[in-house]
Formats: C-alpha cells, structure tokens, sequence
C-alpha cells in the first residue's frame, strides 16, 4: 500500500473582514496566493477556499473517470470536468452544500448507455467523491462525444 502526503498552508493576518491570506502547496505550484473575505464572499475577483475544493474535485473527478474508462476497455481522448461548488450563507454558519460536476468525454466505440454507467462507477472511485458524499449533495451531469477508432 502506497501513502502520499500532500501538504498546503495559508498565512491569514487580520480579522475576518478587513484581514488577508496567502495560500501556498509544498510544491509551489501555488505559492503565496492571495485571497480575502471580498474574494470569498463578495463578488471581488481572486482565489477563494470554494474554487480550490471544486478545482480539486475536478481534476480527481477526470482522473477517476479515465480510468474506469480504460478498466473498461476504452481508450479516453479527452475529459473535461467543471465542478460548482455551493456554499450558503444566512441564519447559523456558512455551508457548502451542494458540488455540481459536469464532464464531458471524448471516447471512442462506445455507447451512450454504457458510457452512463461508467461514469456512476468512475464517481463511486473517485476519492474526493467519496470524501465529499456524505457531507454534501454531488449532482453529475455529463456529455459523450463519440468518436468512432480508426
């Protein structure tokens, strides 16, 4: 069995409102980004934690379902997966409630029946779904683009 630790910080100063972030990986693939209460609860364009767990569940999402796909004896050209991450606010704590996931594919010789199911399966291994199921909502929707093998 194989671990992986994967590591990320944030340096906030301030309070809530007026305060600012730096968020950073250990791989720096994002280092010092900046985000603040406008870019999360306002309409203030920047990095905001609701992105980061969509981008994230995305790109596991596109992962997952590659490789049911080729399990499954496809061979996948392209998937695309966008991920809505909602987050509600109001009477009581702010909650993310809901992640929307729509992805499209590019597979060769296959059905749209078959391609649906795949996708449920590539959902049920998918880590950050499996994560995610029991705290939220995850609706997927999808889109087959058929191509036919040479």
């Amino acid at each position: 069995m194989a671990e992986f630790n994967r590591k990320a910080g944030v340096l906030w100063t301030g309070d809530l409102k007026t305060g600012n972030g730096l968020i950073s990986t250990e791989s720096r693939a994002l280092f010092e980004l900046p985000y603040s209460y406008p870019t999360r609860f306002a309409d203030e364009v920047g990095l905001n934690p609701e992105e980061l767990l969509a981008a994230a569940h995305a790109s596991c999402f596109s992962m997952s379902v590659a490789s049911t796909l080729k399990k499954n004896g496809f061979n996948p050209v392209q998937t695309e997966t966008t991920a809505t991450c909602t987050m509600v606010t109001g009477e009581g704590p702010a909650q993310i409630n809901h992640m929307l996931l729509h992805v499209r594919c590019e597979v060769p010789d296959i059905d749209e029946e078959t391609f649906e199911r795949l996708i449920q399966v590539a959902d049920e291994n998918c880590p950050f779904s499996n994560l995610l199921r029991n705290c939220l909502q995850i609706e997927i929707t999808s889109a087959l683009i058929q191509t036919h093998g040479a």
